[in-house]
């Protein structure tokens, strides 16, 4: 026995059906957070990772470098001397580069 009413469990179905592939149409194409857009978002953000795990070490870097230079007078015209080139009136300054114009000092922190 088959029956004719409108909410027949068929009916039914085929609402759930439609309003599932429906959703999934809007969540995925037209919402603003659509899955191109998460995924863009996704990609920047291991980008950024990336970048902040870099920067950090860097900072590391540079306070390890901080500790060892600020502790000693003498160290400290050193490492102004090496890393801003600065000199003494009447002094000359010379700098070793390599093929590329690169300082060769450079490569050792590298």
């Amino acid at each position: 026995m088959k029956s004719n009413s409108f909410w027949s469990f068929q009916t039914l179905k085929n609402f759930y059906v439609a309003t599932l592939v429906a959703w999934l149409i809007w969540v995925l194409f037209l919402d603003n957070n659509n899955a191109k857009v998460v995924f863009s978002n996704r990609m920047k953000m291991k980008e950024l990772e990336t970048e902040k795990s870099k920067l950090l070490d860097k900072i590391a870097q540079v306070k390890k470098e901080r500790n060892e230079v600020f502790g000693n007078p003498k160290m400290v015209e050193k490492w102004a001397r090496e890393k801003f080139l600065m000199r003494k009136p009447n002094e000359e300054v010379f700098v070793i580069v390599d093929e590329n114009n690169q300082p060769i000092e450079s490569k050792k922190e590298e």
